[in-house]
């Protein structure tokens, strides 16, 4: 008897997955509602339960994607009844990760010396073709890869291993020029799909919905600044390193408490203020060869919380976040979206955000940088943080945003009235 390993659906747009790891082995009894296998979507990764018993055999090994509902594994019910994993890695398959038949190993393949111990940077090559490479002692280096971006795949490493040492070595000794467009040399290229397509579709889908308009300002961040270094001298009494993003967070919250609309979605032919804020924080993920990932955690009725359970809900949801556990409903249910962008850089800019659907707005802010401003009629420097508000004209007019703006500025400039 057989019981499929599928890739669930966990998303009304989720079509497809990938194979993050499998935290049991090729062969091995898994149990019951046991975790057996951790996915990657767009947005998530998530750990997939054994829906029966059974000895797993492996079907799609780490880094391979499957559709929703495609079987990864399978399950039998007596070891007697698992495929020979040895047969089923034959060239068109590339699926069973890191088997090789028992017995005396097949010869040697070189082509400029053994395979590498470590993989050069640069050279993008799946994790089962590699495991098919060293096994057999293959310079994987000098293999021009078939997949995406020019990724080595099993496929790739199967061929070189049935053609043998000297046309692996001729192939490598072939200078590649690259792709050349409109006489433009093409250093790289880059997939537009998991995240990056997920973020690119979500943009663009937002600008096309809603009618936005972004409003640009600065705050005189000089009380703010004295405020969160006393916070910060209070870490051990409070639990928590408060950051500037907390502050923003709570400040904002209050803030929408005192114009509602701002907290408001369009659906349909109505416009739906929200009871609960919760408060999307963008969260940049670890830069990777280009570029780096984004995120948008959400720390639900944000209305609830003091500041400190803020802060210490947006550690919890930045942490999950760069280590891949958020789940689904930590990305979901947003109402109102921050995005600080004063860690990565001390630039003095203004931004255009763009709102996170079906939300009507999204504040970003800056770095705080010394500024010349004027007060009691003279000019002093003071350190100043930049403000940038989009927000969907269907549904919110200029007088709210107004309004909004100044109770936001009054609460920056003048923190402690937080405690009135």
């Amino acid at each position: 008897m057989k019981t499929d390993v599928v890739i669930p659906k966990l998303g009304m747009t989720m079509t497809h997955g990938k194979v993050v790891e499998w935290k049991v082995g090729e062969g091995e009894w898994v149990d019951e509602s046991q975790i057996v296998v951790v996915i990657e979507t767009e947005k998530v990764t998530y750990e997939v339960e054994a829906q029966d018993s059974g000895y797993l055999h492996i079907l799609a090994g780490p880094g391979d994607s499957a559709e929703v509902a495609e079987a990864i594994g399978e399950l039998y019910t007596t070891k007697e009844e698992l495929p020979d994993p040895v047969a089923a890695t034959g060239a068109s398959s590339g699926k069973i990760p890191g088997t090789k038949p028992a017995g005396k190993p097949a010869p040697a393949v070189q082509a400029g010396g053994s395979a590498p111990k470590k993989r050069p940077k640069g050279i993008r090559i799946t994790p089962t073709a590699r495991k098919l490479a060293e096994a057999h002692n293959l310079d994987y280096t000098v293999i021009k890869g078939s997949g995406t971006s020019g990724r080595i795949n099993r496929a790739d490493v199967e061929q070189a291993l049935a053609a043998g040492p000297a046309a692996v070595a001729a192939s490598a000794a072939v200078s590649f020029d690259g792709e050349i467009i409109d006489g433009k040399r093409v250093k790289d290229e880059l997939p537009l799909t998991g995240m990056r397509a997920a973020v690119a579709e979500h943009m663009h889908h937002s600008l096309q919905v809603s009618a936005q308009l972004t409003t640009m300002g600065e705050m005189d961040a000089t009380e703010l600044i004295r405020m969160r270094n006393t916070l910060v001298a209070k870490e051990a009494v409070l639990g928590t390193r408060i950051t500037y993003t907390d502050i923003l967070a709570y400040v904002v919250t209050q803030v929408l408490k005192a114009v509602p609309i701002l907290n408001s979605s369009i659906i349909g032919n109505k416009i739906k203020l929200w009871e609960d804020i919760n408060l999307g924080i963008a969260v940049s993920l670890p830069e990777e060869q280009y570029d780096a990932g984004l995120i948008v955690p959400v720390v639900k009725n944000a209305e609830r919380m003091s500041l400190t359970e803020i802060s210490i809900k947006i550690k919890e949801l930045r942490e999950k976040a760069i280590s891949g556990r958020l789940a689904l409903d930590d990305i979901t249910g947003g109402t109102f979206t921050i995005s600080n962008t004063g860690g990565f850089g001390k630039g003095y800019t203004y931004n255009t955000p763009v709102i996170s659907q079906p939300q009507s707005a999204i504040l970003g802010v800056g770095a705080i940088v010394d500024r010349p401003l004027v007060v009691n009629g003279e000019i002093v420097v003071r350190p100043v943080m930049n403000w940038n508000l989009t927000f969907d004209h269907r549904a919110i007019n200029g007088a709210p945003v107004g309004k909004f703006l100044a109770i936001l500025n009054d609460y920056i400039e003048n923190p402690y009235l937080l405690m009135a």
